[in-house]
């Protein structure tokens, strides 16, 4: 199993300087602990400030050596795709080919009516810009025609992965599983605040289409999300430290994104869906039981540091990486996160 640390939403307390420092020296200290990758999602509007994924990531690739950096989503459908590849060129010969790419059509309103986005073309634009950015990243000479049309475009510089992994991000939309079972694409299972059932369903779609296209059944490639992540020594310790940051995250989710959290009782949220809380023993018979259902190879985790504090976000990771960690990579073996 591989790990992917994701940051926390920032408290708005914090002035965006200050968000944006805790976002790379989050990413050293996820380098150090052992992390595969490191995750920075693309939002235009509060709590978070990660509006410029590129920008942060290559400010981390110059803090780090080893650690894969993502895209934990790149909303590709709201971008211009010549642009984008530009940045996202740039910032793989910067760190020396760690760029993992995440792409998805994004689900925040606000943010898609600032990029004149609609329910309506939101999907297509996705595909379209998808298209042409893999086109500018393999082929240094680009003739392309449609809404960003292109002649004889050579896109500089040139990138170091030849073949950028991008995976496909997705919740239960079974279009987008199909989309990148077609281009021989890694997907990546939100598996949020909801049961597991309906994200495996999408990852069931994607095999099954990996197979109708073609593909080898061994390539298929799946990553899984979590809706977050509390340990410690012994479950009751762990509930209870944990439950400040569920009754915000109900304050939060209210207050956003229109109360869709499907689960008023902590120990419900914790027994029902992909949140990680509880003992290391508990915590790693969970994953195995996510793994039953996914076969996912990789794994994303959070932890909301504005309410536990800074010294229990430190020590519950520290507990993942000594007590965790080490037995599932050794009980669910993956292959290396590298691209072609």
């Amino acid at each position: 199993m591989k790990f992917l640390l994701l940051p926390y939403v920032p408290s708005q307390d914090k002035s965006d300087e200050l968000q944006l420092r805790e976002l790379v020296d989050n990413a050293v200290r996820a380098e150090e602990w052992g992390f595969d990758g490191y995750g920075i999602g693309e939002r235009h509007d509060r709590p978070v400030v990660s509006s410029s994924p590129p920008v942060i990531l290559g400010h981390i690739a110059a803090r780090t050596s080893a650690i894969r950096l993502f895209t934990t989503v790149t909303t590709l459908g709201m971008l211009d795709p010549l642009r984008a590849f530009e940045d996202y060129s740039t910032l793989d010969n910067l760190s020396g080919g760690r760029l993992d790419l995440v792409i998805g059509k994004g689900n925040y309103p606000r943010t898609a009516k600032l990029f004149g986005i609609t329910p309506e073309n939101r999907w297509t634009r996705l595909q379209e810009n998808y298209e042409l950015f893999r086109r500018l990243w393999e082929s240094d000479d680009v003739t392309w025609d449609g809404p960003r049309a292109l002649e004889n475009a050579e896109a500089l510089p040139r990138p170091l992965q030849k073949r950028l992994r991008v995976w496909h991000g997705s919740a239960t939309n079974l279009e987008s599983a199909d989309f990148a079972a077609r281009h021989g694409d890694p997907i990546f299972s939100a598996n949020g605040g909801g049961r597991p059932e309906p994200y495996a369903e999408l990852v069931r779609h994607y095999r099954e289409r990996w197979a109708h296209y073609g593909h080898a059944p061994a390539g298929a490639l799946v990553g899984i999300g979590t809706s977050g992540y509390f340990g410690a020594k012994t479950s009751q310790e762990a509930v209870a430290r944990y439950r400040p940051v569920f009754e915000a995250l109900v304050a939060l989710n209210r207050r956003f994104d229109g109360g869709s959290l499907p689960f008023d009782d902590v120990t419900e949220w914790i027994e029902h869906s992909s949140v990680l809380v509880g003992s290391p023993q508990q915590i790693i018979e969970k994953v195995h039981a996510q793994h039953a259902l996914f076969g996912h190879e990789a794994l994303h985790i959070h932890v909301d540091a504005k309410i536990l504090g800074r010294d229990d976000y430190l020590r519950t990771l520290e507990l993942f990486f000594s007590d965790i960690a080490p037995v599932l990579r050794r009980e669910l073996p993956s292959r290396p996160l590298t691209s072609g």
